[in-house]
C-alpha cells in the first residue's frame, strides 16, 4: 500500500492531464469529479480509486477526502477545480462573487482541512490554482480575480501553518485550452489573438500546467513552499516590443 495523491476535479482539462501524468509515473491516485460515470471510467483506465464529489456540498468534502487515506496518509492533494467568470463589475451580482469564492477558494480550503493530518503523516504536498489575472489586473475579471487572490492568500497562509510537514504551492496559469475556456477559444480569430498576447506565441495546453503541478507534488521540489508560480507563456512578466 502507498499513500495516494488526491486530484479533485480530475475529469477533463488540467486535472485529467495531471492524473494521466502521475499514473504514468506509478503513483497511487484517488480521483474525484462531479460526474460519477466520467470519473469512474477514467479511474478504470488509470487503475485509480474514484468517487463523485460536488465541492459546493461542503459536508461531502470532509467525507470524501477523508476516505482517500487507507492508513499511510496522503502524499499529495491537487485542487483542480475552478471556473471563469468574466463580466464588468456593473453586471456582477453578489451571487457571482459568493459562488465563485465557494468553488475556487472555500472548496480548496475545506479540502486541505480534511486532508491535513493525513498529509502531515505522509509529508505531503498541496497544489492549488490561481490565475495570471490576479497579479496583472485585467478588465472584466473582478469576480474571478477576487476568488483567485483568495487562493494565493490561502497558499501562503497554509504553507506557513502546515510547515515543515506539508508544502503548499499554487500555479497561476494564463488562458489554457480547457473546457472552462471553450467559449473564449471557440473562434479561431479570437483564439489566435489570445495566443499572440503571450511571448511564447500561443495559449496554454493542459499538460503545460500539469507538468509543473506534477513537479510540485514530487519530492524533487522539496524545498519549494508558499510560492505562486506563473506558468503563463510569459504573459505575467513580459511584454513584447509590439505591445
Amino acid at each position: 500500500m502507498s499513500a495516494p495523491v488526491i486530484i479533485l476535479g480530475a475529469h477533463g482539462g488540467i486535472g485529467e492531464a495531471l492524473a494521466r501524468r502521475l499514473a504514468d509515473q506509478g503513483h497511487s491516485l484517488f480521483l474525484t469529479a462531479r460526474d460519477k460515470e466520467s470519473i469512474s471510467d477514467l479511474g478504470k483506465e488509470l487503475k485509480a480509486r474514484t468517487t463523485a464529489l460536488d465541492v459546493t456540498d461542503t459536508d461531502a468534502i470532509a467525507e470524501v477526502v477523508g476516505s482517500a487515506d487507507e492508513g499511510d496518509g496522503i502524499a499529495g492533494l491537487a485542487y483542480c477545480i475552478g471556473n471563469i467568470v468574466l463580466k464588468p463589475l456593473k453586471s456582477a451580482t453578489a451571487e457571482d462573487f459568493v459562488d465563485t469564492f465557494k468553488l475556487n477558494t472555500l472548496g480548496a480550503a475545506l479540502s486541505i482541512k480534511a486532508a491535513a493530518q493525513s498529509l502531515k503523516q505522509a509529508g505531503g504536498s498541496v497544489v492549488l490554482f490561481s490565475t495570471v489575472a490576479v497579479a496583472q489586473g485585467f478588465g472584466n475579471h473582478s469576480v474571478i480575480s477576487t476568488a483567485k487572490a483568495g487562493v494565493e492568500g490561502l497558499t501562503r497562509a497554509l504553507a506557513a501553518e502546515l510547515a515543515p510537514d506539508v508544502r503548499v504551492n499554487a500555479i497561476a496559469p494564463s488562458i489554457t485550452n480547457t473546457g472552462i475556456a471553450e467559449k473564449l477559444l471557440s473562434s479561431d480569430q479570437v483564439a489566435k489573438g489570445l495566443g499572440d498576447m503571450h511571448p511564447i506565441g500561443r495559449y496554454g495546453e493542459p499538460d503545460d500546467i500539469a507538468s509543473m503541478a506534477a513537479m510540485l507534488l514530487a519530492s524533487d521540489s522539496g524545498w519549494i513552499t508558499g510560492q505562486v508560480i506563473g506558468v503563463d507563456g510569459g504573459r505575467g512578466s513580459l511584454r513584447l516590443a509590439s505591445q
